[in-house]
């Protein structure tokens, strides 16, 4: 499912280099919404509450990017691994149990003589190898999206103590997203496989529909994909360094 990926002393490392990376942009953000707030307060439209409230939720922002997506994929994973071994009735130890394990099983069900027409036997072969092999590469692909989602998070640390937290309630959603179509997307396929030993075509299609998880969930808001949120964290960290420019300037005049 891809959350042993960051059992790795390097991925660990890369984890905690954008941890340190986010707590130094959260220290400039900080010091640039103090000057911001010191411009404000000449003209009267400056908030003491504000400020402070902004310092506080960049502080749990900050403390809490590089750690808490990781531990809720891992969450997401457990629970769907123990649900779907539950769906399957298949016991014994989580090591022990895998959606392949359960797909093999039907497969041999069905590969003995049982009088069912031979094409048919075959295409329900081939579209059951499809979705599980499909789900199995987005399983395997998916901690890496979630590394990137850590490292691009990091880079709103700047935006978040001065009040700017829309692009990162949209990380927040991209994060969700991951660990509820981890979560889905292997339920709905052991679902499937289940269905499938009694109706072959409303398996193949509860199975299809798993698939799907991904493009559905990004309907409504909880958008897997980095791109775009990756271009407007290179954006608000472009903002920060020209900020910083512009202090430093006025300082050293």
């Amino acid at each position: 499912m891809g959350a042993e990926l960051f059992t790795m002393d390097w991925v660990q490392a890369i984890v905690l280099f954008f941890s340190y990376f986010g707590w130094s942009l959260y220290g400039i953000g900080l010091v640039v919404s103090i000057c911001e707030f010191g411009i404000e307060y000449q003209t009267g439209r400056a908030s003491l509450k504000d400020l402070a409230l902004n310092a506080v939720k960049g502080f749990m922002a900050v403390s809490l990017f590089s750690i808490l997506p990781v531990e809720v994929y891992k969450m997401s994973v457990s629970l769907q691994g123990d649900l779907a071994r539950a769906i399957s009735g298949i016991s014994g130890a989580p090591q022990q149990w895998s959606v392949g394990s359960v797909a093999q099983g039907i497969i041999n069900s069905i590969s003995t003589p049982s009088g069912s027409h031979m094409l048919f036997a075959l295409f329900t072969l081939i579209m059951m190898g499809y979705c599980v092999i499909k789900i199995f590469f987005a399983n395997l692909k998916r901690g890496g999206i979630l590394l990137i989602q850590i490292a691009v998070g990091s880079m709103y640390m700047f935006s978040v103590p001065r009040g700017y937290i829309d692009g990162f309630i949209g990380w927040c959603k991209q994060v969700i997203g991951v660990c509820l179509t981890a979560f889905l997307q292997t339920t709905i396929l052991v679902a499937g496989l289940m269905v499938f030993r009694t109706s072959a075509l409303l398996g193949i299609g509860l199975m299809l529909s798993a698939s799907e998880i991904p493009r559905i969930t990004g309907q409504f808001g909880l958008d897997t994909s980095t791109r775009a949120n990756f271009m407007s964290a290179m954006y608000a960290t472009q903002q920060a360094v020209n900020i910083t420019k512009t202090v430093v300037a006025s300082v050293c005049k």
